[in-house]
């Protein structure tokens, strides 16, 4: 349910509990539920019996079981609550850019320049701009792309499918590749770069840097086309460190084009990091189904290439 229409509901509703929901504390399920609802005014429905179970007043620490019957009561936000809406606009193009989208998973290939969620300033980011778009539902992401990289993401829209594609991930069972435009010309045809990974900050910015402490990075990059100034690589992910192939590139000598925070920023008139994830795969949990999804290069890319040749 989304907070708009949150506002027009006037009367309690009665949620049953599904499997998906099984085992859920209920400050977690209303958190989740009542979407832009202030912790402290969940835990204040709470402790007044607003929210019921079963018609039994509960503590936040109750855990639900299937088929549990929840009370909820009508909700109306605050307008200092309100959230930014999403526009016309950035719907229609967050529309054009689903992949794929099932009962139990979406994959969007997610423009350059929007943060997959809100905070640090941005008040809707990718994930709560989705949450507005299919009220109701859950979607939470399955993994992270930076503000400023294209490309494949996955949104989960049930909590199983959720926790068995993090075991995925956590087994390097997916398989993620990106494409980049790197500066100057790699003149390796594959070069596996195993350098490990640190976090620190630089400019009140994160920034990963190469530490024999840091935790265990791998890349593999394959060139894929070579020009005067730049190559363009495909680079497969066999760990997933923030920031990883941006710090790799740059430990190597070829950072990522338009990258002004691990190189010099020259985009070779892109316009934007010369960053894109390009594909996606692995075999789904549930039924074994060999899933294969591809998010085509962006037109500022193709075009910076072609200025290249």
């Amino acid at each position: 349910m989304s907070e708009s229409e949150q506002g027009q509901h006037h009367s309690a509703r009665i949620v049953e509990v599904d499997g998906e929901d099984d085992g859920m504390r209920i400050d977690n399920y209303l958190l989740r539920v009542l979407k832009g609802v202030p912790r402290s005014r969940i835990y204040r429905l709470l402790r007044r019996g607003e929210v019921r179970v079963n018609s039994g007043r509960i503590r936040p620490s109750h855990r639900l079981q299937r088929g549990d019957q929840v009370r909820i009561p009508p909700i109306r936000l605050e307008s200092r609550e309100q959230p930014a809406g999403v526009t016309p606009q950035r719907r229609e193009r967050l529309e054009r850019a689903i992949l794929f989208e099932d009962p139990r998973l979406l994959v969007i290939d997610k423009p350059a320049g929007i943060a997959v969620h809100g905070g640090s300033g941005i008040d809707l980011g990718l994930i709560e701009a989705l949450r507005l778009m299919r009220p109701g539902r859950t979607l939470e992401l399955v993994h992270r792309l930076d503000r400023d990289t294209s490309g494949c993401l996955m949104v989960a829209k049930r909590r199983s499918e959720l926790r068995a594609l993090h075991a995925l991930l956590r087994d390097g069972a997916v398989d993620k590749r990106y494409l980049a435009l790197l500066e100057g010309q790699f003149r390796e045809d594959k070069w596996i770069c195993d350098a490990p990974l640190a976090l620190g900050r630089r400019g009140g910015e994160r920034y990963a840097f190469v530490d024999a402490d840091g935790k265990q990075a791998r890349s593999e990059f394959r060139r894929m086309q070579l020009f005067r100034d730049a190559t363009l690589v495909e680079v497969i992910l066999h760990t997933g460190r923030t920031h990883q192939i941006r710090a790799h590139a740059a430990h190597l000598g070829h950072p990522v084009a338009g990258d002004d925070r691990y190189g010099r920023g020259n985009d070779f008139g892109a316009g934007r990091l010369c960053l894109h994830a390009h594909a996606l795969r692995f075999e789904r949990p549930h039924d074994g189904e060999d899933m294969h999804f591809h998010a085509p290069l962006p037109a500022a890319l193709r075009d910076a290439m072609q200025r290249l040749r």
